[in-house]
């Protein structure tokens, strides 16, 4: 799905039980509403899926991962409230 999105694609790792990993998920409901189809919005529970997390060394959760053209761009600070989120994204991609 990341490689073939259109968009940029921005993936939240996060587990169950973790806290700062659900507030995080409701910031990023609301920046997919501000974003529309101009980005996607995805969750990887690390529990479920260790493989890509474990390539990307995530080490702390919640982490969020920028993605562009199916092509891993950065990481992006795990936790704040959407327009910070936003905010890097938007300068990250225009560079």
């Amino acid at each position: 799905m990341v490689e073939a999105s259109p968009v940029p694609v921005l993936v939240e790792f996060w587990k169950p039980g973790c806290g700062h990993c659900r507030a995080l998920m409701t910031e990023l409901v609301l920046l997919q509403r501000d974003m529309g189809s101009n980005l996607l919005i995805l969750t990887m529970n690390v529990e479920e899926n260790h493989q890509i997390p474990a390539e990307l060394e995530v080490s702390s959760l919640p982490a969020l991962a920028l993605y562009q053209n199916g092509e891993f761009v950065q990481f992006i600070g795990g936790l704040g409230r959407r327009q910070e989120i936003s905010t890097h994204i938007r300068t990250t991609l225009d560079h």
